[in-house]
């Protein structure tokens, strides 16, 4: 591997592919059953316990306004570190790890300045992958809320 290269882990929602960087992503796991959290923001899906670790289900289908759909046992969760805390993220399906030059990178400044949780876009033959600045995913009014939810289990 180049040392120019970078790496992100590829998981779907619908027809389409995002990306989370390698170094932030701790492992996939299949669905379990997601506890309810009352109180939580909108975007959280409710806990998952994981080795002891209470964990936050995050929907990004919330957060990129896709169509709500029903969790389902064959969907995927990407447990991932944020700068503040271990989040996982309910995905569709996880295609593996891509490794991408930067030739084939856009940064997200570059394409539509001001969006928050998009860090770039990575430009395949077949399609776009959105990479995603996970530290940005959560608001702050977001993560106090759920830090309140939380605290209250």
């Amino acid at each position: 591997m180049s040392s120019t290269s970078s790496r992100v882990v590829v998981f779907h929602l619908d027809d389409r592919r995002y990306g989370l960087p390698l170094s932030a992503v701790e492992r996939v796991v299949r669905m379990v059953d997601v506890t309810p959290l009352p109180q939580a923001p909108d975007i959280v899906l409710g806990v998952i316990n994981v080795q002891g670790q209470v964990i936050p289900v995050v929907s990004a289908r919330r957060r990129f306004r896709l169509p709500e759909r029903n969790l389902a046992l064959s969907d995927q969760l990407v447990i991932a570190r944020t700068a503040r805390r271990t989040v996982a993220l309910a995905a569709d399906a996880v295609s593996g790890v891509l490794e991408y030059s930067p030739a084939e990178a856009v940064g997200a400044r570059d394409i539509v300045p001001g969006i928050g949780y998009i860090e770039g876009v990575v430009k395949l033959p077949d399609g776009l992958v959105l990479i995603h600045d996970l530290d940005k995913f959560l608001s702050l009014d977001e993560e106090q809320a759920l830090d309140g939810a939380i605290g209250g289990t």
